[in-house]
């Protein structure tokens, strides 16, 4: 079993309110099928509070595992795609995690046989997922049609952020020179490997002026798809809506979509070898890029970030008062991204869920608006 290197993004998962609809739509639009994850039934109880209840559901296309769905065990949660990174040990890196300026949202727990997960929030509020390999490694097919391809994180203040992953995965930054006023991405490179585009595996993009102030730090994710024009009109016929309408960057055709329950991802559809230019013309259009899914979004963005400063409020409340269960619900959902995908009751990790914290907040926020930076190709181990 191949186990994704310290850092890397191995699973991303969805927390939603109806994960049978959820099934229905992105079967519709990625052509996935589900099946159940197989937990230990004393794991299920623990996570749900009821034994033989599912907790989340795999995603697979071509018969491989690509995400998982997960379902809100609070309707307090929010609707939002999570992403989990690997790491050999969850426990040191969630000390690590603390002691670089970050809080845990939940603690490392066992999800057996999978593995253990744990979601946390960094300095800004940004929500993601930590994954301890066991049976499950994480994602089975990526970067190909139907699964996971690229990730960053909308921050507000950079010089908080990047040190952070920095210092707790390694990452090697590079800056994309947009030569553009007001735009600025960074590209993360796995620690050992040369900083730049051929080798990154996520970044790090500023929200400017299009974002309003209530929007969190939060993660986008993104599905490759062979059109993504297609996938637009795909999405509008099963309910959903288009946030960013498809353009053309140096990486492929971009659109920003959010499903009929309100979670919002990006699809991508590469371009032919011969047409990509070249390190030079990928810099240059980075910030038109930024800008053009930054006006699409504008408006979408406003809902979402309400939506997630509800989740978050509501987030701590329950954590506050729900002790144990709240730390149930959590382990459900990032335990969902190991495998599914669903926050308080994912078995893998589910950082989704796990929102219900401060991550919530980031994580609601996350769906509505993202600006789009450059798009290197996520390398894998």
């Amino acid at each position: 079993m191949a186990v994704y290197a310290e850092g890397m993004p191995c699973w991303v998962d969805v927390t939603l309110a109806d994960v049978e609809a959820g099934k229905r739509f992105y079967g519709g639009l990625f052509g996935w099928t589900f099946e159940d994850p197989g937990i230990d039934e004393r794991a299920r109880t623990r996570w749900s509070g009821r034994a033989g209840q599912v907790t989340f559901v795999n995603a697979l296309s071509d018969a491989k595992k690509v995400a998982a769905l997960a379902p809100k065990l609070d309707g307090r949660m929010p609707t939002a795609w999570g992403v989990y990174f690997a790491t050999d040990d969850a426990a040191a890196l969630a000390r690590k995690i603390r002691d670089a300026g970050g809080q845990m949202v939940t603690d490392p727990l066992p999800v057996p046989p999978l593995g253990t997960m744990a979601v946390a929030a960094d300095p800004g509020g940004a929500v993601f997922g930590l994954w301890q390999a066991g049976s499950h490694a994480g994602f089975e097919k990526r970067d190909q049609p139907g699964s996971f391809c690229w990730t960053e994180v909308y921050a507000r203040d950079k010089d908080r952020t990047d040190p952070f992953y920095e210092t707790v995965f390694g990452f090697q930054g590079f800056d994309l020179d947009l030569d553009e006023p007001g735009q600025d991405f960074r590209m993360w490179s796995p620690a050992g490997a040369e900083p730049g585009p051929d080798a990154a595996i996520g970044g790090r993009s500023v929200m400017g002026d299009a974002f309003p102030v209530e929007m969190p730090d939060h993660f986008l994710v993104y599905f490759v798809v062979d059109d993504c024009d297609g996938a637009v009109s795909k999405t509008v016929d099963l309910g959903g809506r288009v946030q960013a309408q498809p353009f053309d960057t140096p990486y492929g055709r971009i659109a920003v979509l959010t499903d009929d329950q309100g979670a919002t991802f990006a699809v991508l559809a590469e371009l032919p070898e011969s047409a990509e230019t070249g390190e030079a013309a990928k810099t240059g259009e980075a910030a038109e890029t930024v800008e053009k899914v930054e006006t699409a979004e504008k408006v979408e963005t406003v809902e979402t970030a309400e939506t997630a400063e509800a989740a978050e409020a509501a987030g701590r409340a329950a954590t506050a008062e729900a002790g144990e269960a709240a730390e149930t619900a959590k382990t459900a959902e990032t335990s969902a991204a190991a495998e599914p995908a669903e926050p308080a009751e994912s078995a893998e990790p589910a950082q989704s869920a796990d929102s219900a914290d401060s991550a919530e907040v980031a994580e609601s926020g996350e769906v509505a608006e993202r600006p789009e930076p450059d798009r290197p190709r996520e390398t894998g181990t």
